[in-house]
């Protein structure tokens, strides 16, 4: 039950353009002229908390669909997202069936990259394809270890924001979260979230989420954030 606890848990959860051209003979000089340099890990974390400095809180509703394999286990829930700048994050539950009455309050991971240097160290991979363009990718290992070996970072440099997080297990678990964004008083925020739960011995199972209705740099009282699991930057 725990890990089908921890894997409920990860279905929240945070969040890049350039052409090159050269024409006539002095083509191949202006690709090497034009090429951008390749950029660091740290360079990269810092235009993902560039993209949205000025964004201190927000809050959202949320629709989530779990389909879980198993028979009867398919709740539709429905709460409201609180975020606090630098690592505040809860999920409230305004509806839920009875069976889902453990987890009316969920927490979790927004991914802020603001805190990564606290939580984390990283390493750039290799880029990977990704929806017809190409992403770099940052690996992520917990600096205190728990219950995931590494989480692989899917970054759109076109955008700069985060198009899958990919969170690898000891246990031989894995989880796939695909996210996509809207505009909301200039800021880019999540619109979905689609994850792919594979938690050995558990069925796998599919969670899909939806915000909407965004208030953005509002007053969040502290009182919202009740449990110190808010405070965690990762997915336990």
């Amino acid at each position: 039950m725990h890990s089908l606890r921890t894997a409920k848990r990860c279905v929240f959860s945070i969040f890049f353009a350039g052409a090159l051209a050269a024409l006539g003979a002095s083509a191949s000089a202006h690709r090497v002229a034009q090429e951008p340099p390749r950029l660091t890990a740290q360079e990269i974390i810092a235009n993902l908390v560039s993209r949205n400095t000025a964004l201190t809180t927000f809050q959202a509703h949320i629709a989530i669909r779990l389909h879980s394999g198993i028979p009867f286990l398919n709740p539709t829930m429905e709460g409201i997202t609180y975020f606090k700048r630098p690592d505040r994050y809860e999920v409230v539950f305004t509806r839920a069936p009875s069976y889902a009455k453990p987890f009316e309050t969920l927490y979790s991971d927004i991914g802020d990259p603001a805190v990564w240097y606290q939580k984390f160290t990283f390493t750039l991979i290799e880029p990977r394809a990704y929806k017809g363009h190409e992403d770099l990718v940052l690996r992520l290992t917990e600096r205190v270890r728990g219950n995931i070996d590494h989480e692989d970072v899917l970054v759109d440099p076109r955008r700069w924001v985060i198009d899958e997080m990919d969170y690898a297990y000891y246990s031989g678990g894995h989880i796939t979260v695909h996210q996509t964004y809207q505009t909301q008083g200039g800021f880019s925020v999540l619109e979905t979230q689609h994850a792919v739960i594979a938690m050995p011995p558990f069925p796998r199972a599919r969670a899909d989420a939806t915000y909407s209705d965004y208030r953005i740099n509002v007053a969040i009282d502290d009182s919202v954030f009740t449990e110190a699991e808010t405070k965690h930057i990762g997915v336990k």
